[in-house]
C-alpha cells in the first residue's frame, strides 16, 4: 500500500521555492524559512505570488511530486508534473469507455450511488448529533428524498438521466446543508450552493477545500497511470478535471463538507476570516487559508476502515485507494467499480 505522505502548502505570498540537494527550500525576501526532504512530499500546492525554480519543478517531475498553481483565492491555474505513468493500454481503455456511453454509465452509476449515500449518511449523522436543529430545518425530508433516489439509480441507467440524478441528490442535500451549522449560523448563513465566484463565507470555504481536495485527487489518478481530465459522470471540457471531478462526488460529503462544518462549529473560522469584494464575491483570507490547510491536513491523518478493502486506512489515502481501485476495474481486474460509501 502507499506510504501517506504530505502535501506543501505555500500560501505566504513572494515566496519562492528551490532545490537544494534531495530537498525543497522555502525562500522568503532572500533568507531560508523551511527545508523538506523532496521523498517526504506527494505534491505541492502554491497560493498566489508563490514562485518555484525550473530545477525543483524538473526535479519533482522526476520524483512524481505534482506541483499546482492556484490563484490567492483557490482558483486552479496550471500544474507541473513529470512523465505519464502507469501502462498506456489502461489510458486507452479509460478513453475507450469514455467513448461509450453505456460503459461510461455503469462507472458513473456507482459513483452517483456513493455521492448520494454519504450526502444522506452526513445528514443523518447531524440529525442525530443535533436532532432539534435538523429536524427544524426539514433534514427529514431530504434524508428520506436521498433514500428513495438512491432506489431509482437501477443498473442500466442512460448516462444523462444518472447526471439528472446526480444534480438533484446535491439540490436535496445542500437544501438541507444550513442544519449542518450549529455555530455561528447568522455569520454563515447557508441558502443555496453557489460558485464561479461564491457569494458568501460558508459557500468560500467549501470552494477552497474542494479544490484542494481536487488537486489530491488528480494527483492519485495520475499516480495509478490514469487521465485526470477524460472522466465518465462529468462531460469532457478542455482544462476540466472530469475524473477528478468524478471521484470527488464520492468524497465531497464525507472529506469536505464534514471538515468545512467542523471548521466552523468549533468557531476555527469566523466571519473575520473572509473578505466580501465589491462584486459581491467572498474569498478566504490568507491567516483563514492556513488555518484550514492545517485542519485539512490533520483531517487526512483520521482512521478508517474502507468499507471495500475492509482494511485500516486514513482518509488521506482515500483517493489514491479509489484511484487504484477504478485501474483495477479498467483493467478488467474487478467485475465492477467499489466506489466509496461511507459508514
Amino acid at each position: 500500500m502507499r506510504r501517506h505522505l504530505n502535501t506543501l502548502y505555500v500560501t505566504t505570498q513572494g515566496a519562492y521555492l528551490a532545490k537544494e540537494g534531495e530537498a525543497v527550500l522555502v525562500r522568503l525576501e532572500g533568507r531560508p524559512k523551511l527545508r523538506i526532504p523532496v521523498h517526504n512530499l506527494e505534491g505541492i500546492v502554491c497560493f498566489g505570488n508563490v514562485s518555484c525554480s525550473p530545477f525543483l519543478m524538473g526535479h519533482c517531475g522526476q520524483n512524481g511530486v505534482r506541483i499546482s498553481f492556484l490563484s490567492r483565492k483557490g482558483r486552479f491555474l496550471a500544474n507541473v508534473q513529470g512523465r505519464t505513468t502507469g501502462n498506456v493500454l489502461l489510458r486507452r481503455e479509460q478513453y475507450r469507455r469514455a467513448e461509450a456511453p453505456d460503459a461510461s454509465a455503469t462507472i458513473a452509476r456507482s459513483i452517483v450511488l456513493a455521492k448520494a449515500s454519504n450526502s444522506r449518511s452526513v445528514l443523518l449523522r447531524a440529525r442525530r448529533d443535533h436532532p432539534d436543529t435538523a429536524r427544524a430545518g426539514g433534514s427529514d425530508r431530504a434524508i428520506a428524498e436521498l433514500k428513495k433516489l438512491r432506489r431509482r439509480i437501477e443498473p442500466g441507467t442512460a448516462l444523462d438521466r444518472l447526471r439528472g440524478f446526480e444534480g438533484a441528490a446535491a439540490r436535496l442535500y445542500f437544501a438541507a446543508f444550513s442544519n449542518l451549522v450549529v455555530q455561528q449560523r447568522s455569520e454563515f448563513e447557508f441558502k443555496t450552493r453557489t460558485r464561479r465566484p461564491p457569494t458568501d463565507p460558508m459557500n468560500a470555504l467549501l470552494s477552497f477545500i474542494y479544490t484542494v481536495l481536487v488537486h489530491d485527487v488528480s494527483a492519485a489518478l495520475e499516480t495509478v497511470g490514469l487521465d485526470p481530465a477524460v472522466g465518465y459522470l462529468h462531460r469532457v471540457r478542455p482544462g476540466r478535471p472530469s475524473l477528478a471531478l468524478d471521484v470527488v462526488e464520492e468524497l465531497r460529503a464525507f472529506v469536505a463538507d464534514r471538515l468545512a462544518v467542523s471548521l466552523v462549529n468549533l468557531r476555527i473560522l469566523t466571519a473575520a476570516d473572509f473578505h466580501k469584494q465589491p462584486t459581491g464575491a467572498v474569498y478566504l483570507r490568507e491567516e483563514g487559508r492556513k488555518r484550514v490547510l492545517a485542519a485539512y491536513q490533520k483531517r487526512k491523518e483520521d482512521a478508517l476502515t474502507h468499507p471495500y478493502l475492509q482494511e485500516k486506512t486514513t482518509v488521506g489515502m482515500l483517493p489514491h485507494i479509489q484511484a487504484l481501485l477504478l485501474s483495477r476495474y479498467l483493467r478488467g481486474d474487478l467485475d465492477g467499480y467499489p466506489s466509496f460509501f461511507a459508514r
